[in-house]
């Protein structure tokens, strides 16, 4: 069994406590947080503590904070000779070059707050400055997911940037859609079928592959109704998508 303690009170950290609590391998020791609300809300299923320098001894120390704090927060951190991880996708493993054994423990997924999510499906990608350090932390990840890779920063700074283009900058297009049908007194979930339909099909398909709309077809009539129902700002980005496709297929707007 693999002893942990998760330096963190939000999403992932949250996500990470349950399922670690679930886990029959994995002893999670403590949870250190600076918010006191927040750790109140746990102090029933795991020992607590808003001291950086009461931290209680593990194999793996695993920082679930805000990007911008990682460097240092782990700074502050004195166990000597532990592995220390964040779970960042866009911060270098060298924000941890304070420690000796250091590595990264990112869950490539979106967390939301009191939403379950089944951690054997999400990918963690992992990284490790030595290969004992390395084989420590597969063990760990192997324990609660069946999808494993050995990525290093690079890589993950550039699967990060594809997460924000399929999850973030489509979820925005989900908020633009609801909108429109909102503004409209249209119900939202009419969507449902096709958005589940498009997420199923590049399970299979190459995406490029797959792209359908006015925009492919060079559909310049529909284009132009299209865009003279929308707003200023929502026509800049239809414009710009539109575009983009016609460049992608060979055709001009």
């Amino acid at each position: 069994m693999i002893s942990a303690i998760l330096l963190g009170t939000g999403n992932v950290a949250n996500h990470l406590i349950d399922t670690f609590l679930q886990s029959k391998d994995v002893d999670l020791v403590q949870v250190y947080g600076r918010n006191s609300a927040n750790l109140k809300l746990i102090r029933d299923k795991v020992c607590t503590t808003s001291e950086i320098n009461q931290l209680k001894n593990a194999d793996v120390y695993i920082i679930a904070i805000s990007d911008d704090a990682i460097q240092e927060f782990s700074s502050q951190i004195t166990i000597k000779n532990k592995l220390i991880v964040h779970t960042s996708g866009s911060v270098s493993m060298d924000a941890l070059s304070f420690h000796k054994n250091r590595g990264v423990f990112y869950p490539l997924q979106t967390f939301t707050k009191n939403k379950p999510v089944n951690f054997k499906e999400i990918p963690i990608c992992l990284e490790t400055n030595r290969s004992e350090n390395y084989k420590l932390l597969e063990q760990l990840a192997k324990s609660i997911s069946n999808h494993v890779y050995n990525i290093d920063s690079n890589q993950r700074k550039y699967i990060h940037l594809a997460a924000v283009f399929t999850n973030n900058f489509v979820n925005y297009m989900y908020k633009i859609g609801n909108d429109i049908c909102t503004e409209n007194n249209i119900p939202f979930k009419i969507l449902y079928p096709l958005i589940l339909e498009t997420a199923k099909k590049i399970k299979n398909n190459n995406p490029a592959n797959i792209q359908t709309g006015p925009a492919v077809r060079n559909d310049t009539k529909t284009i132009e109704k299209q865009i003279n129902l929308l707003n200023n700002q929502q026509q800049q980005i239809y414009k710009q998508l539109t575009q983009a496709i016609k460049n992608t297929y060979g055709k001009k707007l």
